[in-house]
């Protein structure tokens, strides 16, 4: 295990730049990199193909034979770093982290990108979200559904956010993820002869009367301003959950996930 590094020193320049990284969307999207916390998440990241560039681990937590095990077979070998008790703590944010940091290189997520297995895909539209929370709910769901892709309209949050990545339990390494301005998603989607299907008070339909077998996207907005009108405008049907108690709307995740099962039901669980 000789061609392990170790760093015993917080004031290191790695250590430094990690934090950077963990604390400030300005230093992920200048340097193209991003911490992932955690085995679950790096399995995750390992799994989605993402480029590793330095692993940092706490020996008493994890040991290096574990870790030299986890990355076996990557290519190009991240570079595999020993760190003290007082670093591992500096940066590590939960106390579940399981004594193991990574530094990734981000992708683009543009629409271009986005391939589809099937001419009939099933797409999650998010509107403009802005709490990491529901965006990693928002990508669990869509991982459990096995949804074709998710598209983030007219983004507010760092897709590569710490709280992101975390809340999502590293499914945002796994899931087809798009982003792109409202207008050209609505093209995008247009040009491709997906139905969208956006969630709405108005001139909507209960969401079970909704044929989900085709190529379809459910758009959802946030719960503070729901739907742009751009994209009721464009709607092939403005749909609903009917709602029997005080209030008109639920937490945008938890609306997401009915919808998205309905459809999953209609093409076979």
């Amino acid at each position: 295990m000789s061609y392990i590094k170790e760093i015993s020193s917080i004031h290191n320049p790695l250590v430094r730049s990690t934090i950077s990284l963990k604390e400030k969307s300005r230093e992920r999207k200048k340097n193209g990199l991003f911490v992932i916390e955690g085995i679950k998440e790096l399995q995750l990241a390992i799994k989605g193909q993402y480029s590793l560039k330095t692993i940092l681990f706490y020996p008493e937590v994890v040991t290096g034979e574990a870790i030299m095990e986890l990355v076996h077979g990557i290519s190009p070998t991240p570079e595999i770093i020993a760190i003290s008790k007082d670093i591992f703590q500096k940066l590590a944010h939960r106390e579940t982290t399981e004594g193991i940091l990574a530094i990734a290189v981000a992708r683009e997520h543009s629409l271009e990108s986005l391939k589809f297995k099937n001419d009939s895909p099933l797409i999650l539209v998010a509107e403009a979200p802005e709490k990491p929370g529901n965006i990693g709910a928002l990508l669990r769901t869509a991982d459990a559904a096995g949804l074709d892709a998710v598209i983030i309209a007219n983004p507010k949050s760092d897709l590569y956010n710490p709280n992101i990545i975390r809340s999502s339990v590293g499914c945002v390494f796994t899931t087809n993820i798009a982003m792109g301005s409202t207008p050209e998603i609505i093209q995008f989607l247009i040009s491709r002869n997906i139905n969208i299907n956006c969630a709405a008070l108005s001139a909507s339909k209960p969401y079970t009367e909704i044929d989900f077998t085709k190529g379809t996207a459910i758009v959802v907005g946030t719960e503070a301003t729901g739907l742009s009108e751009q994209w009721l405008n464009k709607a092939t049907q403005n749909i609903i959950i009917p709602m029997h108690g005080e209030i008109d709307s639920m937490n945008v995740s938890v609306s997401a996930a009915i919808l998205i099962f309905e459809a999953r039901r209609q093409r076979g669980l």
